[in-house]
């Protein structure tokens, strides 16, 4: 059974990535999808504290084999070639439990530009900063905000296994619960 942490946003943040590495390991996941925006902290944003690129690398690579990951608006080509994981596709589709998760960082799908969905489906997307769960017809719409620059809300994180998502902030403290 598959144990998936979801986060997003990164921006280059070392002191928010090794914390959520360490919950990544003490909730026992063994799968991390990274909705994007991973080391560069971006022109419209202030550096996030602890901001460190090179050592987001390291930690990153050690689980290379356990990551999916999209692109960002802020990734960049050469992103690509210091991660050790394949990260510079717009969106993946992931099936799990009888489920498909439309994957995407949110800046070219989004409200503006919807992406087909089926009845079901789940709509995995970061971008905004902003912790979104919603049923939106047929399908979800989950976005679990920023790790490190969050616009609205805390700091936080998905955490998804056997159709129920929690939704925790960095202090490990879970803030909601959805089942689908």
């Amino acid at each position: 059974m598959k144990k998936i942490m979801i986060i997003s946003d990164i921006h280059g943040s070392y002191d928010d990535l090794k914390q959520v590495i360490s919950l990544y390991n003490k909730h026992h996941c063994n799968q991390l999808i990274i909705l994007g925006d991973i080391l560069y902290h971006g022109p419209r944003n202030d550096l996030p504290e602890g901001y460190n690129p090179k050592k987001c690398i390291t930690l990153l690579n050690q689980y290379k084999d356990e990551i999916i990951a999209v692109r960002g608006n802020c990734d960049a080509e050469v992103d690509q070639m210091v991660l050790e994981f394949p990260m510079r596709s717009d969106y993946l589709l992931y099936n799990i439990d009888d489920l498909t998760f439309f994957i995407t960082h949110g800046h070219l799908y989004n409200k503006d530009n919807f992406p087909p969905l089926h009845k079901g489906d789940v709509y995995l997307y970061g971008h905004f900063h902003v912790p979104v769960f919603e049923k939106e017809g047929d399908y979800y719409k989950l976005n679990p905000s920023s790790i490190a620059l969050p616009k609205e809300g805390e700091k936080g994180f998905l955490i998804y296994e056997n159709h129920h998502f929690v939704r925790y902030n960095l202090d490990d403290i879970p803030l909601n619960n959805y089942r689908i």
